[in-house]
């Protein structure tokens, strides 16, 4: 889930809500000034991360292993 200044943030926190409920792994991507607001989506993720470079490798080593 993409968080950011141009990215609709209710329908990036629906689907996250949604992943959560039905127990869908999920990594959010956003910069760290919005850590506390997003704290129980991060909370909720399988990884959190502030570049595309870090969920690339987040999933390369998921897939990995």
């Amino acid at each position: 889930m993409r968080f950011g200044d141009r990215y609709k943030q209710w329908n990036a926190a629906f689907d996250a809500g949604y992943c959560a409920a039905l127990g869908t792994p999920y990594i959010t991507l956003h910069d760290e000034d919005v850590v506390h607001p997003l704290k129980e989506v991060d909370a909720a993720a399988q990884a959190w991360a502030t570049s595309t470079r870090q969920v690339i490798e987040i999933l390369r080593y998921t897939v990995a292993t």
